[in-house]
């Protein structure tokens, strides 16, 4: 199955699939509002709004895979998101990242680009400091892990949860897929 044909449903009910952004370079994150990670959620809206009108998206899917990081109904989440952070890039409902009964698009994403850009090394080393256990490569390592698919619809790019949105490395990956 294409990217593009994988079911998706939006927070509010609403069904979608990521055809509906085919033609769009897609910033895809898995997210949580309880994460160490959560204040992403500024530098990712601050990247969405700089670029949306040049065909770029993010798409938020919040999961509660890692230490329960992520414990609210889709109402409260897109409620959090919305006053506390602006998001206006559109989110998803909760979605499994990791394991057998991992979403389908991420079992795609995962499949499709197996590691990822950033010193995952030093995050799961960072886990195990604090008594857990990470995953490995190719399962998502913890929230805030983000998947770039170009315009046409291939992965083109993976970075590890630490990579923040204004990292050099993934602001030239993103310029680069909006300038072919």
């Amino acid at each position: 199955m294409n990217l593009d044909q994988i079911p998706l449903t939006r927070n509010d009910g609403t069904p979608d699939t990521l055809a509906s952004h085919k033609g769009k370079v897609l910033l895809v994150v898995n997210v949580a509002s309880k994460c160490g990670l959560t204040p992403q959620y500024e530098g990712l809206e601050a990247l969405y709004r700089a670029n949306k009108d040049r065909g770029f998206e993010v798409l938020g899917f919040p999961a509660n895979d890692f230490a329960g990081q992520e414990p609210g109904a889709d109402t409260e989440i897109a409620e959090f998101c919305s006053l506390n952070y602006g998001v206006s890039f559109p989110l998803f409902t909760k979605a499994t990242v990791t394991g057998p009964d991992k979403q389908p698009l991420y079992a795609a994403l995962t499949e499709a680009m197996p590691e990822k850009h950033g010193n995952a090394a030093e995050w799961r080393e960072k886990l195990r400091g604090y008594g857990m256990t990470p995953t490995e490569d190719p399962e998502v390592l913890w929230n805030f892990e983000k998947f770039l698919i170009a315009k046409d619809g291939t992965v083109a790019a993976r970075f590890a949860p630490q990579v923040t949105p204004d990292d050099p490395e993934m602001t030239a990956a993103i310029e680069a897929e909006l300038a072919k």
